[in-house]
């Protein structure tokens, strides 16, 4: 007799398991709207490691449906064929199926040679110009171009056409499914902003936090994260963790891991939000991991706790001279969090404490800094 295997979950067959919790992370005087989820696999068959992504399936905002379908005169009921080739309403395929926000170069180029002053638009989608049509693109969006250009029309199945297709959301899983049996955590951001005079919203990350409720089925599927592994807990491998904001999430992930499977090498845990009274992430559990040996360092940066902005790497060149001792005990280096700043900002501070600690030249950091990348000793999950 065969064993049962478990289900294959992917975009065309995701895993609908329900929202269990969702709790503000930030105290009272935060800047930020960071959430806190709780989702049921109870039954799914759904497994993930440390270190692995859930992959969400958002829907879009109604209300920014409501306002493409008042500025191009539809009902949402006409007929259409969403990017899934599936037939259903307009509104229905601008809800689940279509990018609303980030408009396409399709759209652009639609209403570049359609539209009334829109030379300085048809110059930046010129190839040459990515950059300068990216800057000019940023805190605009799909609505913007309709409502500047009344005088462009598309068919509704035109207007799907022209629209790219909506994609799922990535989040780095924050709990260890040894710790916390049937159910995966998030730990996310709720992006909201304001721009051109206009509120704007992150897609998924609102969609979790405002637009379903308790209880409700969110779509999903796990994105392996084989690079980002822990060491065997039997090894004496010291870990060293860098997650600011909602980088912490793995890193709870693998303190939960390492606490339930007893792991041996020490583990470092470095951390940065803006204030400690309200933006001070999972406190009570880093506490506890302390207490219990499943971490064995702490250490915090608090930008907006003193006048001079201190961040994580910083602190990490005040502890120089200890993170280069662990490095050279073997330890593997964690980041996780925003690419295009922190991470390299990171990345400039290790350089640093290498060429400072070691006694290298800028040229021998780097070449080392190579070495822990090829011996899978610097391991980074950034967006």
């Amino acid at each position: 007799m065969s064993s049962p295997t478990a289900p294959v979950f992917n975009r065309k067959n995701p895993c609908a398991a329900k929202l269990k919790l969702r709790q503000s992370l930030n105290g009272g005087g935060s800047e930020k709207d960071t959430r806190h989820y709780e989702i049921d696999l109870c039954g799914s068959g759904l497994s993930y490691e440390p270190g692995d992504s859930l992959a969400v399936l958002p829907q879009n905002s109604p209300a920014l449906v409501a306002d493409i379908l008042n500025a191009c005169g539809f009902s949402g009921a006409e007929s259409v064929t969403d990017h899934e080739k599936v037939e259903t309403t307009l509104g229905e395929a601008l809800l689940k199926s279509c990018v609303i926000t980030v408009p396409d170069n399709k759209l652009l180029n639609a209403i570049a040679q359609r539209g009334q002053g829109t030379e300085e638009l048809a110059a930046l989608l010129a190839p040459e110009k990515k950059k300068e049509l990216g800057d000019y693109l940023w805190g605009r969006e799909v609505i913007d171009f309709l409502l500047a250009h009344p005088e462009v029309k598309f068919e509704p199945q035109e207007l799907v056409s022209v629209l790219k297709k909506l994609q799922i959301r990535l989040y780095s899983i924050s709990s260890s499914l040894k710790a916390c049996p049937d159910e995966v955590h998030l730990t996310v951001a709720t992006v909201t902003y304001t721009s051109h005079g206009r509120a704007r919203e992150g897609v998924c990350s609102t969609w979790l936090a405002n637009r379903i409720d308790h209880g409700a089925m969110v779509p999903c599927f796990i994105n392996p994260g084989k690079g980002f592994r822990l060491p065997d807990p039997a090894e004496e491998t010291p870990v060293i963790m860098c997650g600011p904001g909602t980088g912490i999430a793995p890193f709870r992930a693998f303190v939960q891991e390492r606490r339930a499977t007893g792991a041996k090498g020490k583990g470092w845990l470095f951390f940065g939000e803006q204030r400690r009274a309200a933006d001070f992430f999972y406190e009570k559990e880093w506490e506890a991991a302390l207490a219990d040996g499943s971490l064995t360092r702490l250490t915090t940066a608090f930008s907006r706790d003193q006048e001079k902005k201190i961040y994580v790497q910083h602190r990490m060149l005040e502890e120089a001279k200890d993170l280069y001792a662990w490095l050279e005990a073997g330890a593997i280096f964690y980041v996780c969090g925003d690419a295009s700043r922190m991470a390299a900002d990171v990345d400039r501070a290790l350089h640093q404490i290498i060429e400072q600690e070691g006694g290298k030249s800028a040229e021998e950091a780097a070449a080392f800094v190579e070495q822990l990348k090829k011996d899978k000793r610097y391991r980074r999950d950034v967006y």
